[in-house]
């Protein structure tokens, strides 16, 4: 072989070297960041995401958990889902409807709240903080699609009365984008609201391959990367019964899509 052939082929170190180099060379054009993502992400979202539920100073506890919400707009308004809200409040034993920051309900930060605006078919609704500073406001999506398969993640208080005040992070995937209706037994039970309903302005949820708990309802749902809401926790699926669902969870989960919360924001005040 010539000189010049072995030059074309060096020895078993020096390729070595060289993959190493042009290893280096790969990364230094794609630079990676430690620890980015969901890791980076939760520290952002936490300070945002809050428990939901009333305060009334003579009874104990003082503070009872209904579910979990996230701030948005201005700092002052809390998203959340419907269903979270109580039917009425006790105004005669000044209970009053409020929202506390990570940390137990004696450590955390306890704010007056009230509801500015709710939509009960898509179980949604707006508080407004009475009082206090704002607070780290989440982006919501502007509009970008979400894909089946995509991962997600959410924040909330699952079975908050037990565990505490505490942020939780969960992940999964959002398995189906679906519209929401629920089975009729036969066509008698098909009333002229709810066909107009299907037909016309279908009801689009995401459900998602994640397990979810009683208390994580009105969790923000967010890319893990960006952190930025692309829906509101509002339901999980009971496999057996509501009592099991802690020993027996289904991982399946339902969201209502981020665009929903848009359209009731826009309308606040």
């Amino acid at each position: 072989m010539s000189p010049e052939r072995r030059a074309e082929a060096p020895s078993a170190p020096r390729r070595r070297t060289l993959v190493a180099a042009f290893a280096l060379s790969v990364l230094s054009a794609f630079p990676i960041t430690a620890g980015a993502g969901l890791v980076d992400t939760v520290p952002r979202i936490k300070p945002s995401v809050v428990a939901v539920g009333t305060y009334q100073r003579t009874r104990s506890p003082a503070f009872q958990f209904r579910g979990t919400g996230f701030v948005v707009g201005n700092g002052l308004l809390v998203a959340t889902n419907a269903h979270v809200l109580p039917e009425s409040l006790e105004g005669d034993k000044m209970e009053t409807l409020v929202i506390v920051t990570a940390g137990d309900a004696d450590e955390g930060r306890v704010q007056a709240a009230s509801v500015v605006a709710t939509e009960r078919e898509r179980d949604l609704a707006v508080l407004r903080l009475l009082g206090g500073a704002p607070l780290p406001a989440l982006r919501l999506s502007s509009g970008a699609r979400v894909q089946e398969g995509q991962e997600v993640a959410f924040t909330g208080f699952p079975i908050g009365n037990v565990l505490g005040m505490t942020p939780v992070t969960h992940r999964g995937i959002v398995a189906a984008i679906t519209p929401i209706a629920i089975p009729q037994a036969n066509s008698r039970a098909l009333n002229p609201a709810l066909i107009r309903r299907l037909a016309n302005d279908p009801f689009r949820v995401y459900q998602l391959d994640a397990t979810a708990y009683p208390g994580n309802s009105g969790s923000p749902l967010y890319d893990p990367e960006t952190g930025v809401v692309i829906g509101v926790l509002n339901m999980v699926f009971v496999k057996s019964t509501k009592e099991n669902v802690l020993s027996d969870p289904s991982g399946i989960s339902y969201a209502i899509p981020v665009e929903y919360l848009q359209r009731l924001l826009s309308g606040v005040q």
